[in-house]
């Protein structure tokens, strides 16, 4: 069973009498363990699939099962529940919260949505950590590290909760050439792991490259579908 299922998905917006059509009709799969790219000029739709996958917007019509939930009839507290449970997220300028350390912006989720007890996070957060190689920031304040510094600490925090899906918005758009690999060296390595599916809306070739399949969007269509990218070039 595919892991993301989009069906005709559709979805509008509607600004005084003005209805912008921002997806329209959208069909397609995703597997367990994949490592995708939705690419396409801005106004295309690929942040607005990104929040529609991630429950935090809903279609207008068409039918969005991820792990074999209809999300799109899903509101309120439980679409907060299954997004705390199932998804997390990596956006292109951090999203840290400046007054926690790095260890306590990565154990956040943990204490949002998740019932863990204290030994339990204080393992996964150090391991996820370690994993970035991030351990020996962890008492550090988003303010005290690079850019790289803090979207590693971003991947750990969108993994501390087992998700099956990380959504990442331009997650390297911030990174200079170097750092932006070693981030996405990490999530790739993350996926081969833990079977995490880590779906992409970006611009950047380093990402594209990477991807194992490009869905390229124009004007909220499904404009293409193509395999691997061209890999990386140093």
């Amino acid at each position: 069973m595919s892991l993301i299922v989009a069906e005709n998905l559709s979805k509008q917006y509607i600004s005084g009498e003005i209805t912008i059509d921002a997806l329209k009709g959208l069909s397609f799969a995703i597997d367990t363990a994949s490592f995708i790219s939705f690419v396409g000029p801005s106004g295309s739709g690929k942040t607005t699939l990104l929040n529609l996958i991630g429950c935090l917007d809903t279609p207008t019509s068409g039918v969005l099962k991820v792990s074999g939930t209809d999300v799109s009839q899903l509101r309120g507290k439980s679409a907060a529940d299954f997004r705390g449970k199932n998804i997390g997220f990596i956006f292109q300028d951090f999203n840290l919260i400046p007054v926690l350390t790095v260890y306590e912006n990565v154990e956040y989720p943990l204490l949002m949505v998740q019932n863990t007890p204290q030994s339990e996070r204080r393992s996964r957060v150090l391991s996820l950590l370690d994993s970035v190689g991030m351990i020996e920031q962890k008492n550090k304040f988003p303010d005290q590290i690079s850019g790289g510094q803090k979207q590693r600490v971003a991947v750990a925090r969108a993994l501390v909760t087992n998700p099956k899906i990380v959504l990442a918005d331009e997650p390297t758009a911030n990174l200079d050439h170097k750092t932006a690999y070693m981030v996405i060296d990490i999530m790739k390595k993350m996926k081969d792991e833990s079977g995490t599916s880590f779906i992409f809306s970006t611009h950047d070739q380093k990402v594209v490259g990477e991807a194992e399949i490009i869905y390229t969007l124009e004007d909220g269509e499904l404009a293409g579908k193509r395999g691997k990218g061209g890999g990386r070039h140093v």
